[in-house]
């Protein structure tokens, strides 16, 4: 049990506690995972078979890192364990079942660009405007009925939701709906909401299916339970009905996925389902300084619907949370990069020991402009992933025809990749064929001679025999022997070999890569099955957490804050911290999106380990717009002993965060749970564009000058801040720091070497 020492009293309490309901609330950096899997390890060593316990992740990357550390305790015997995240999981149990709800064992796992390939061929059957039926607008609408557990059948028997689309002037979702779904069925395909919801429409339909899984899952423990929608929560409490041997582990501080359809009611009310439930609270923070564990809780304090709990650290207080203000975006780039700069020359810190979140995409242009100016090398994360390029989903269709030719995606994306001679007129004749007779497209393949004319009937033949010698082969193969056979005789290696651009060579190379990690995963050890099918079931399931996260890249990292969620860097710069902004303008209709965006912002505080800086500017572009912006309500709420302001109120009595010329925003209470915000008309007298007005124009000639012999005193003219002395010199060269008294703007503290200051 020598596991069980390095725990603190909450942890080990929530590890030995292994019968009946649990739930362990985590609060940020509070050693969760090594709890998860301390528990799982506690249960085998306790006595409980390895297989009847089942874990739920939200990301593969999690289940890895648990499995190999209760590898690292009880050894093989975790192999047996069943762990992964949802969609894994009951992808493999739908393997096993599907055939009772009409689907094929092998069956495709639709990505969200098949699925909104299959609406479009919908749309445009039905005739709709697909400006209206935006593709995109009718995915989620599906997708949410599905996580809802809302059939087609019952979506357009519903009034409620019948009302709500005819008064959008979409009165059509419910068949386009219905057809989608007919759609996928017939190609032997389920989207990635149906892994979930056809599991519980077998779990309904099947009693005695829900009794094996029952029995078979005695003990269950499910990871970020604040993320789970209504469809999970409810295959989970299936589940664990017979038992009630279910732990649940989470923190509702940092629920912010409700647009993905996460319910947070799920793990507030869970004491509701559970009267017997052990409850702990795991509140001491290893990661971040005292004073970052101050502002979080100051931040989430104000959220009405919480679970309460006191985090702390028994780190040193460290520095506290610096808060700069910015003229523009541009100048906020700017400075996030100096400082990221000279904090790593002056702290020997690595250039992935920083991050800058940010609360939307758009705000990285900013910061990657400012960052190459000055040679900082840094990774965009979110951006498309390895899996999603074109080479890539290109032969991975082949590996899916081979395995299921019903699957007409993946069917119309390369029956013409490489170019064979069947054309868009030809494919458009195959389609037509299926649907007058009511058969698949690859029925009609099969026997082009009778649907097709003679010569687009000969190419359509070659390539069904090519796509019936692939489904061969694969019986007899290793999945890599399989993958490189198929990819050398369908054409497509070939074909990008030949294309000698740099672009070409990049999309050679990435193929070549995807046979390395289909290399590498039929030769692993840890798994049973290696086939091709199964690294393609991986594939599919890869979440979009899993994917381009190289802790060892030495980059500078940004991100979204929804994308930095489990990760953790020394230095954190969360940037924008403006009205409409963050928190959204979308967050502003009423309480709960308005504490969805403060949970955000906790979770973005909650990154940093050292050291934390905020920024806002008081102008931005927006859609080619320069706009004025105000200081986030968040900042305000922030206790100010824990803050160091680059600015100072003009008046003690100042709201720090707004200047003279700027006006509060008003919170209108409006009975019950909902609260509206707006911003009251500002006074006659204000100039809203007065600091633009300011702006410095640099004298003729402008150049800098050499500041090595700069001294206190000295007047020197900044091209954009204008005119001012010389207060103080700070450090040693060549990271000399001037404390300078700019007219316009007042006080700012400059790094010599990047300045670019003339000498009056």
């Amino acid at each position: 049990m020598d596991y069980l020492q390095g725990l603190n009293p909450q942890q080990r309490g929530a590890v030995e506690q292994t019968k009946g309901p649990v739930m362990i609330i985590a609060g940020a950096g509070s050693g969760k995972t090594r709890v998860i899997t301390y528990r799982v390890a506690h249960l085998i060593r306790s006595g409980v078979d390895a297989f009847n316990i089942l874990v739920l992740t939200f990301t593969n990357k999690a289940a890895k890192e648990m499995r190999n550390r209760i590898t690292d305790v009880v050894g093989l015997e975790a192999k047996n364990i069943w762990m992964g995240t949802f969609h894994s999981v009951f992808a493999k149990i739908l393997r096993v079942e599907a055939e009772k709800l009409g689907y094929p064992s092998n069956f495709t796992i639709y990505d969200t660009d098949d699925s909104k390939s299959v609406l479009k061929a919908v749309l445009k059957e039905l005739n709709l405007d697909d400006k209206l039926y935006n593709p995109n607008f009718v995915y989620n609408r599906i997708s949410a009925a599905k996580n809802n557990l809302v059939a087609w059948q019952e979506y357009q028997q519903n009034d409620q939701i019948q009302a709500d689309d005819f008064q959008s002037g979409r009165g059509q979702i419910g068949k386009v709906y219905e057809m989608y779904v007919q759609r996928c069925y017939r190609a032997g395909a389920m989207d990635f909401d149906d892994l979930l919801f056809k599991t519980n429409e077998l779990l309904k339909l099947y009693p005695d299916v829900l009794y094996k899984y029952q029995n078979k899952f005695k003990y269950l423990m499910v990871d970020e339970y604040q993320d789970t929608n209504f469809s999970q929560y409810l295959i989970v409490k299936k589940l664990a009905s017979i038992n009630e041997n279910i732990c649940v582990v989470g923190d509702d501080a940092q629920s912010i996925y409700a647009f993905r359809g996460a319910n947070i009611q799920n793990i507030l009310n869970f004491e509701k389902d559970y009267p017997d439930l052990h409850v702990f609270k795991l509140e001491q923070n290893y990661r971040s300084t005292q004073n970052i564990v101050n502002v979080a809780n100051s931040i989430i304090s104000n959220n009405k619907e919480q679970l309460k709990k006191n985090v702390f650290s028994e780190k040193d207080h460290g520095d506290k949370i610096k808060v700069n203000r910015a003229f523009s975006d541009n100048e906020e780039g700017k400075t996030v990069a100096e400082s990221i700069m000279q904090e790593r020359t002056t702290s020997g810190l690595k250039w992935n020991d920083f991050a800058i979140l940010y609360r939307t995409n758009a705000q990285s242009r900013s910061m990657e402009e400012a960052l190459r100016k000055l040679n900082i090398p840094y990774k965009i994360y979110g951006g498309l992933s390895f899996y999603q390029r074109k080479e890539i989903k290109d032969l991975i269709a082949y590996f899916r025809l081979t395995f299921n030719p019903n699957d007409e995606e993946a069917l119309k994306r390369v029956i013409n990749y490489p170019r064979r001679g069947i054309g868009d007129t030809t494919v458009d004749r195959v389609i037509l064929s299926a649907g007058q007779n009511n058969i698949t497209l690859w029925e009609v393949i099969l026997e082009p001679a009778k649907y097709l004319d003679g010569r687009s009937a000969g190419s359509v033949g070659v390539f069904s025999t090519l796509i019936q010698s692939f489904q061969v082969i694969t019986k007899t193969l290793s999945a890599y022997d399989a993958a490189l056979h198929i990819a050398q005789h369908s054409g497509l290696l070939k074909d990008l070999y030949e294309d000698k651009s740099v672009e070409g060579l990049n999309r050679y190379e990435n193929i070549q890569e995807l046979l390395n990690g289909i290399k590498e995963f039929s030769e692993r050890e840890d798994i049973e099955e290696r086939g091709l099918d199964i690294f393609m079931q991986d594939v599919a399931l890869l979440t979009n957490d899993d994917n381009d996260k190289n802790p060892n890249a030495d980059t500078v990292s940004l991100m979204t804050i929804h994308s930095s969620k489990g990760l953790e860097f020394p230095q954190v710069y969360v940037v924008g911290l403006e009205e409409n902004l963050f928190p959204s303008q979308m967050s502003l209709n009423s309480r709960s999106d308005l504490e969805e965006e403060r949970r955000l912002f906790y979770v973005a505080v909650t990154r940093a380990e050292y050291k934390l800086n905020i920024s806002y500017a008081t102008s931005r572009f927006k859609f080619g717009t320069l706009i004025n912006c105000e200081p986030s309500r968040f900042l305000d709420e922030i206790d100010p002993q824990y803050l160091e302001l680059d600015f100072k109120a003009k008046q003690k009595n100042d709201n720090p965060f707004f200047n003279d010329e700027r006006t509060a925003w008003s919170r209108n209470s409006n009975n019950g749970n909902n609260d509206t915000f707006s911003k009251p008309k500002p006074p006659a007298a204000v100039k809203t564009t007065s600091l633009l007005a300011k702006a410095h124009v640099p004298s003729a000639g402008f150049a800098p000058s050499d500041t090595n012999n700069l001294q206190v005193g000295m007047e020197v003219e900044h091209e954009r801040f204008g005119f001012g002395k010389v207060i103080n010199l700070e450090g040693k060269k060549p990271d000399v720091k001037a404390t300078i008294f700019f007219k316009e703007i007042g006080q700012k503290q400059l790094l010599l070497k990047f300045a670019k200051l003339r000498i009056v």
